[in-house]
């Protein structure tokens, strides 16, 4: 099945207080915040494009397992969701990352924007390129033209190195 991956979503990242890095990931989608909400939130819509599934609902704050997807390898992570306010902002850890999903209601749909907390600044552009896939795949399931999920080292049979090395051509300006 070709994956065509969409246009380049507006990114930028920046130094946190205590030596992280945060990416900012914005996507214009054509849908309304609350069926966005649900694709963020709802474990068997998170399993159709996002890079784990989790164990729960994510739509109420407290302890979740957000279990990363690489072909048959499955790790499963902790996570806390610490905070929730439907349908606008989804905050939760994963792992050591911490990831933010504010959603903003635009004329035409949803202004996505995640910001993705990590330790490596070299890891940043390949972060992005990732979330990329998995928007683009979720966009696609809101559309109702669903493509299975982009993970792991499948992502490098779906343009995932070109997209690394447009993000980070353009994350170095």
């Amino acid at each position: 099945m070709n994956f065509d991956p969409g246009p380049p979503a507006e990114v930028a990242y920046r130094s946190t207080d205590d030596g992280r890095w945060t990416l900012r990931f914005v996507r214009d989608l054509r849908h309304p915040p609350a069926r966005v909400w649900r694709t963020l939130t709802e474990p068997d819509l998170l399993a159709q494009w996002a890079p784990f599934t989790a164990d729960r609902d994510l739509g109420t704050p407290g302890p979740a397992t957000l279990t990363m997807i690489d072909g048959e390898v499955a790790v499963p992570l902790d996570a806390v969701v610490t905070s929730v306010e439907a349908p606008r902002l989804l905050q939760y850890t994963w792992g050591e990352d911490l990831l933010r999903w504010e959603l903003a209601a635009t004329g035409e749909g949803t202004r996505l924007t995640l910001w993705h907390t990590l330790a490596d600044r070299d890891f940043v552009s390949k972060v992005a390129a990732g979330w990329h896939q998995c928007v683009r795949v979720m966009e696609l399931l809101l559309d109702g033209t669903p493509h299975p999920p982009v993970r792991g080292a499948d992502a490098l049979n779906h343009g995932w190195s070109a997209l690394e090395e447009s993000y980070r051509k353009t994350l170095s300006t």
